[in-house]
This record gives C-alpha cells, structure tokens and sequence, in this order.
C-alpha cells in the first residue's frame, strides 16, 4: 500500500518537508516515519530553495572548500556552491571556488575517493551533505573518509536531521526533531513494529523507497 503522505505544519522559507507515518526500512534501521526528499534533490527550484536557507541559516561564517555530496545529493551541492561564492553573498567564502564531489561507494557502502580527485579533499575544509540524517551511519562514513585522505571536516549539513553533533562535528539542518517529536530509529533486531508482527510498509535508500507487498 502506497504511505499517506502530508506536509509538515512549518515551512523553512520556501522549503516544506514531506512525510509519512508507518514502518519503513533503511539500510541501517527500522523507523517511524518516511522523509521523502525526492523533490528536494532533484528538483532546481527546491534545491536551491533547500540551498538558499541552509547558506543563510548555518554556513555564513563557515569555510568550505569542498561540499562532499552523499545521499544523492549533488543538485543541492552545486546549489549550495553557487550560494556560498556568489559576490552579493556575505559569506566567508565569497568569490572563492568550492569543488563539488559526488561520493562513491564500494559493496561494504565505504566511500571511495579515486585518485584525481584526492586533491579535492586533502588539506581541505570539507562540508559533508546528507539528505536526512538519523542514525548518523552515512554522515559518519563522510567524515572517515575526509580523514581518511588528509581531510578537515567543516560540518555537516541536512534537510533533516535528528541529531545537532557527530563526534564533536556541529550538524545543521532545515528540520530537527522539535518538527517530528515522535520520530523513532530502532536496530532492525529491536524495532517494536516487528516484534508486534506489524508487515514493512516499505524499503527505504537514497534513492527513494520501495513499497512491500502484502502478499
């Protein structure tokens, strides 16, 4: 069965976030709630919006010298590139060039920097973009690799996130907890849905996510 979606009550400029209750399936966990994204990163109008407000909101006075896209986010990236250099910007990185990296993963989801681009990541500040962010794994696996290759990790930025630190990393975001009070995460072997017998309602990545049948 398809999930009812609805728009969350607040808005953040011209961004609005998209949901649905039930129980979902992530690569690393079971949750309560769908944050559906889809429009945000492939959408031009929403990903700059989505860009717009995490410039003005969180990254002012933060260095980037590489946004670091995971979670399919590359759109929002160049967007937010754009936002951060942009001369009628007062950013601290007004008028400088920001690289945009498209995150490669191998079949353990470690992601990969090839060797032509390893000069994007070493002895720079790295922002580290995440469409949502819950459990932290993907964001996590971003900032080992930025240290991996001689990396700074300048911060980490979302559409949602459930937590505000990682590993003394600030997390910024459009959404927080404080707009789902009732967003839950469980390990797949202690979510409470299952043990009551209650059937998957779908199968998320960042890709979008996948119904489950019935049957």
């Amino acid at each position: 069965m398809e999930p009812k979606f609805f728009q969350l009550p607040v808005c953040v400029g011209d961004v609005t976030l998209r949901v649905a209750r039930g129980h979902f399936a992530t690569r690393h966990s079971h949750i309560n709630y769908l944050i559906d994204v889809t429009a945000q990163k492939s959408s031009l109008r929403e990903a700059e919006a989505v860009a717009q407000q995490l410039a003005e909101r969180h990254l002012a006075d933060t260095m980037v010298d590489t946004i670091l896209c995971l979670d399919s986010t590359r759109v929002i990236g160049t967007c937010l590139a754009r936002q951060l250099t942009q001369s009628a910007y007062r950013s601290i990185n007004e008028g400088s060039d920001v690289y945009i990296l498209r995150a490669e993963t191998d079949s353990e989801g470690k992601i990969l920097i090839r060797d032509n681009a390893r000069h994007m990541i070493q002895d720079k500040n790295v922002l580290i973009l995440v469409a949502s962010m819950t459990t932290g794994t993907t964001a996590r696996r971003g900032m080992e690799c930025v240290r991996y290759y001689g990396g700074r990790p300048a911060g980490v930025v979302a559409i949602y996130s459930h937590r505000t630190e990682m590993e003394g990393v600030p997390v910024a975001s459009l959404f927080d907890c404080t707009d789902l009070p009732d967003y839950a995460s469980y390990p797949p072997d202690q979510c409470p849905f299952c043990r009551q017998g209650k059937p998957l309602d779908a199968v998320v990545n960042s890709f979008g996510y996948s119904t489950v049948s019935e049957e």
